[in-house]
């Protein structure tokens, strides 16, 4: 018997260290889908917390109004003070019982000072009077603490809306019972607008992570099945992770692909303007053009060290970056190498561009004069050779004129490299 668990441990501990593993490596592709989660939690907790400082402000109020019925009750019984004198604009003195230092709290001259046998009955709450729900809200009008008076009703609404008013002992006044009814249902509608909320949040992040899971599995098994060395594998998981992380689940052309033509224009050109304005080739395209642009864009992820074209190769798109960079390695003669980095705004295969401008038009691609490697994460958009040629071909009179061509050449690296090569070759041959 321990001879067989022992074989079924060894035969799928490696299973469960690759689960193990691609586990660990899909925990930065989903960090996005927890900042999901969280920024609608905090959005809810705000909406708790601006309910509950309204709540804890109308019973703050109305606690107020309470205490001053108790005094207004007080004086008409005791037949002893001035009822105008309530409305005061200062705040009201008073002396506690228990207080010894009768002149800390002294009054105003032109404030009436209740005495010591009616205003401690109605601020201590052991009187009479019922207050009901606003009890608990003597301590804080008596308090001179501004702290206590802000905090104390925020507090007061949360924990009233928070367990749907089950403390609340209203007495028989129509305006309490009403606040009380407002306060239950105000919690019970919060807490499910909170349940609905988290279940839709959950219901997207279980969704797009379960799609993740069936990619890299079934991307796992086409590997293993291929049977690919591990130097490739690596390169597959990295540049999976990096394209779910940039795409963030969503692919955004294949949502949009079966829409109506006009419709699927316009979200691509409110999705793409922008960017497409971002590249120096294109400042001061007309908007037909740039509409024209923005339709037949088409997103790209590269990895950190691949190679996105080799030197020699058919140059079959343009490529425009948006983020990240990209290394050019461009050989000169005898063995001479020559370098340059590009950037956000660059672009590369401009070789493209003047075969689709040349005349006599030839149908063979141009190849690629240097090689370009990723030199960390990038994200691009790319013109295909047919898309490209579509623009250029109708709307040549944009395309053909010297002013864009001299655009393309100054911010080409190909034609910066040369042009710096025969600067350096003139101050040679001058020197």
């Amino acid at each position: 018997m321990t001879i067989l668990l022992l074989i079924f441990v060894l035969q799928f501990l490696p299973k469960v260290y690759h689960s193990i593993y691609i586990m660990r490596k899909m925990q930065k592709v989903t960090g996005y889908i927890f900042g999901t989660v969280w920024w609608g939690f905090g959005l809810n907790l705000f909406a708790y917390f601006i309910a509950s400082h309204i709540a804890g402000g109308c019973w703050y109020v109305l606690a107020i109004q309470r205490v001053a019925s108790c005094l207004q009750s007080e004086c008409e019984i005791k037949n002893n003070c001035n009822l105008m004198s309530l409305a005061c604009s200062k705040e009201m003195c008073f002396h506690f019982p228990w207080s010894s230092d009768m002149t800390a709290l002294a009054c105003d001259t032109n404030l009436t000072s209740f005495s010591q046998q009616n205003v401690p009955a109605c601020l201590s709450g052991n009187g009479a009077f019922a207050y009901g729900i606003y009890k608990g809200a003597l301590p804080v009008i008596s308090s001179n603490s501004l702290a206590v008076k802000i905090l104390y009703p925020i507090f007061w609404g949360l924990m009233t809306l928070s367990t749907f008013g089950n403390d609340l002992e209203p007495t028989s006044n129509w305006l309490e019972v009403i606040f009380s009814i407002i306060n239950v249902l105000s919690g019970l509608m919060l807490f499910t607008l909170l349940i609905g909320n988290i279940q839709v949040f959950l219901h997207a992040v279980l969704a797009r992570k379960r799609k993740m899971q069936l990619r890299f599995r079934d991307m796992e098994w086409w590997m293993r099945r291929r049977q690919l060395p591990s130097r490739l594998r690596q390169r597959v998981r990295k540049y999976e992770r990096e394209r779910w992380a940039a795409i963030t689940g969503d692919e955004e052309m294949e949502m949009i692909k079966d829409l109506p033509e006009g419709l699927r224009r316009d979200i691509k050109r409110y999705l793409c303007l922008e960017l497409v304005k971002q590249v120096p080739l294109f400042h001061g395209m007309d908007e037909l053009i740039l509409d024209n642009i923005c339709d037949r864009l088409r997103p790209l992820v590269f990895c950190g060290g691949e190679k996105v074209i080799r030197e020699g190769d058919p140059v079959q798109r343009m490529v425009f970056i948006l983020q990240g960079r990209l290394r050019s390695t461009q050989p000169l003669t005898k063995g001479v190498v020559a370098e340059c980095v590009l950037g956000a705004g660059s672009f590369l295969g401009d070789e493209l561009l003047s075969w689709c401008l040349r005349r006599p038009f030839v149908d063979r691609l141009p190849a690629s004069s240097a090689t370009f490697e990723c030199v960390e994460a990038a994200q691009a958009f790319c013109l295909d050779a047919p898309d490209l040629r579509y623009i250029t071909e109708h709307f040549r009179y944009k395309f053909a004129n010297d002013k864009l061509k001299r655009t393309a050449r100054y911010y080409s690296s190909n034609w910066r490299t040369w042009a710096a090569v025969n600067v350096q070759l003139a101050w040679r041959r001058y020197r």
